[in-house]
């Protein structure tokens, strides 16, 4: 899939401990019916095997909706399994080897959380940039945060789009208009909502507004 920064509009991260009524399938199915236009399939799970399992199952699934499917930190797996791309943080296989060994057939995805590190993932070949903790995260309550400064000036340091990540929700979003973000990445206030469905087109309407469009 040919990546344009409109995919990260609305960026669903999904986690496996925030809603279990409903099978991670269902639970992407309700975040791309809403609005969500890209996916992020997070496993931190050892065992490549099931990570794998489940990224061809969603792979057509994100396809119907003209979505995505990113894979968290492994290459070798969005390679393996069909996905889209791979989304690397800091400690993970840097974006130049990414590059070297898989060419230019995955999508690829970098944290930065400084100026240099954006640099550095521009540099390297990365297609976006992920930009956080814009807020208190309920999934990483260690992260480190971002100001809204600081967010525009890793933004404004780099020709490639990002997005930005950490504790977003309906409510809180619209604080990071004006920050040179070409979407939001959510998590908990996606995947954890009652109706999921409902919380993405709430969040698309956000991040519609916070992109201008």
């Amino acid at each position: 899939m040919i990546f344009s920064k409109e995919q990260l509009l609305l960026y669903a991260v999904t986690d496996d401990f925030a809603n279990r009524r409903f099978s991670l399938y269902e639970q992407v199915e309700s975040a791309l019916s809403g609005g969500a236009t890209m996916i992020q399939l997070r496993d931190k799970t050892p065992d490549d095997e099931r990570v794998i399992s489940r990224a061809r199952e969603l792979v057509p699934l994100c396809h119907k909706y003209n979505a995505a499917l990113i894979i968290n930190d492994s290459p070798y797996i969005a390679a393996k399994s069909g996905a889209d791309g791979v989304h690397v943080g800091l400690t993970d296989m840097p974006v130049g080897e990414i590059r070297t060994k898989f060419g230019k057939s995955l999508i690829v995805g970098a944290t930065a959380k400084t100026v240099v590190q954006a640099k550095t993932a521009e540099e390297q070949g990365a297609d976006y940039i992920g930009v956080g903790a814009v807020f208190p995260s309920p999934t990483k309550k260690n992260a480190v945060r971002i100001t809204r400064e600081q967010l525009r000036e890793i933004t404004a340091s780099v020709d490639i789009p990002a997005v930005a990540i950490g504790g977003i929700t309906a409510e809180n979003a619209l604080s990071l208009k004006n920050c040179g973000i070409s979407g939001i990445a959510v998590v908990s206030a996606l995947f954890a909502a009652d109706d999921i469905a409902e919380a993405a087109k709430d969040l698309k309407k956000a991040a519609l507004e916070i992109v201008g469009k």
